[in-house]
């Protein structure tokens, strides 16, 4: 087994539709990002890296490199999973909290658990989403930004290809 963090944070702006999770939440503001910078799907997959010991987000998709621009955060996903499947690894589990002032995300928790499972080739039972504030203190509390934490446990294959996946535990 292994276990691994992963932590992100995006300044919200205007003019950008506001993606977590791979699910586009109705608001008046969007994160900023090379990406589509959905902090909650890239927070994930820090950890998948990290607990695979694979560095981090930045070193494969890098933000200066023109043709992450836009890119659409699972498909980034689905390719992490890839990479730590060919070091002989799957998902187990993933946790997240998503730290946002606005807006609110309990109604969108369903939807995200499903899309982010699905990308991983995994169960929406083994993704957990939470959403809590910062109770307005510093520039997740004051609305400036959304940050998202994730830990994600993975477990030896032990012979499967990574097409094999989901795993259920």
């Amino acid at each position: 087994m292994r276990i691994g963090q992963g932590y992100d944070i995006h300044r919200l702006v205007e003019g950008r539709p506001l993606i977590l999770g791979g699910i586009r939440i109705p608001y008046e503001k969007g994160l900023l990002g090379h990406s589509d910078a959905d902090v909650l799907t890239h927070a994930i997959m820090d950890a998948l890296l990290g607990a695979a010991a694979l560095r981090d987000i930045g070193f494969y998709f890098p933000p200066e490199e023109e043709r992450w621009k836009g890119a659409d955060s699972i498909l980034l996903l689905q390719q992490v999973v890839q990479l730590v499947g060919q070091e002989g690894w799957c998902v187990a589990n993933v946790d997240s909290v998503v730290v946002a002032e606005q807006p609110k995300l309990k109604p969108h928790i369903p939807a995200m658990q499903a899309r982010l499972a699905e990308a991983m080739q995994i169960s929406p039972k083994q993704v957990g989403v939470k959403a809590t504030t910062n109770e307005k203190l510093g520039p997740v509390g004051q609305g400036e930004a959304i940050a998202a934490f994730a830990v994600a446990l993975l477990l030896e294959q032990r012979g499967q290809a990574s097409s094999d996946l989901p795993i259920r535990i």
